[in-house]
C-alpha cells in the first residue's frame, strides 16, 4: 500500500464551485471545512474527526436556492478523492462496519469499497431533519459518495427522534466504517479480491 494516501481535487460547475485541497486518509482528523452550510460544516467536521482524515475543503454553491447541488457535490469530490487516494487498494480491510449511537439514537453503516457503487439507505417513515438541513440531504451526500468512491454503502437508521442526532449518527458512523475499510491489514497480500482486482 502506498505511504502517501493523499488526494486533492477541484470541482466546477454552474452550480458550485468546490475545492478539496487536501484529503489524507492517514491524517489525524484534523478538518479546515467552508461549504457555506454550518450544518453541513458541522457534519463534515464530525466525518473527518471521527475518520481520522485530514481535509481542507471549500465550497461556494447556489445556497440562495437551497443546500442541495452544495451537498451533493461535495460529495462528488469527497468519494473521487478517497478513490484516488486508495489507489489501486493494495492492502486494504476492504471492509468496514459501524454501529454508532447518539444519545437516543441508533444507526448502522457497512461499507464494501467494491468498485460496485450502490447505495441502500432505508430510515423510518417520517424521520425527523436537523433544524437547519433536511434529512433528505444527509442521503443524497451519501448515494453522491458511494458512485464517485465507487463504493457499496448500506445506511441504516435503527431508531431514532432528534433529527440532528440522527445526521451525526449517520456521519460519524459513516466515518468510522469508512476508516476500518481503508485501513492496511499486514497479513493482506494484494488487493483484497479473488479477481486480484477492485
Amino acid at each position: 500500500m502506498s505511504s502517501n494516501r493523499t488526494s486533492s481535487h477541484h470541482r466546477k460547475t454552474a452550480e458550485t464551485d468546490i475545492t478539496l485541497e487536501l484529503l489524507d486518509l492517514d491524517g489525524w482528523g484534523v478538518s479546515e471545512i467552508q461549504t457555506g452550510v454550518p450544518f453541513f460544516d458541522h457534519m463534515l467536521t464530525l466525518f473527518s474527526k471521527h475518520g481520522c482524515l485530514d481535509l481542507k475543503l471549500k465550497a461556494r454553491g447556489d445556497t440562495g436556492v437551497d443546500a442541495h447541488h452544495t451537498i451533493e457535490d461535495t460529495g462528488i469530490v469527497i468519494g473521487e478523492a478517497i478513490r484516488e487516494a486508495l489507489g489501486d487498494k493494495s492492502g486494504i480491510h476492504r471492509y468496514g462496519c459501524c454501529h454508532l449511537p447518539m444519545d437516543e439514537t441508533l444507526v448502522r453503516v457497512v461499507v464494501d469499497l467494491s468498485n460496485r457503487p450502490h447505495l441502500e439507505f432505508r430510515a423510518p417513515a417520517g424521520t425527523p431533519s436537523a433544524p437547519n438541513m433536511p434529512f433528505s440531504l444527509v442521503e443524497e451526500f451519501c448515494r453522491a459518495l458511494a458512485s464517485n468512491l465507487r463504493a457499496n454503502i448500506h445506511v441504516e437508521v435503527l431508531y431514532g427522534r432528534d433529527g440532528h442526532h440522527i445526521a451525526e449518527a449517520v456521519f460519524k458512523g459513516l466515518a468510522r466504517a469508512l476508516r476500518e475499510a481503508c485501513e492496511s491489514d499486514p497479513r493482506v497480500k494484494g488487493v483484497p479480491s479473488t479477481k486480484d482486482a477492485l
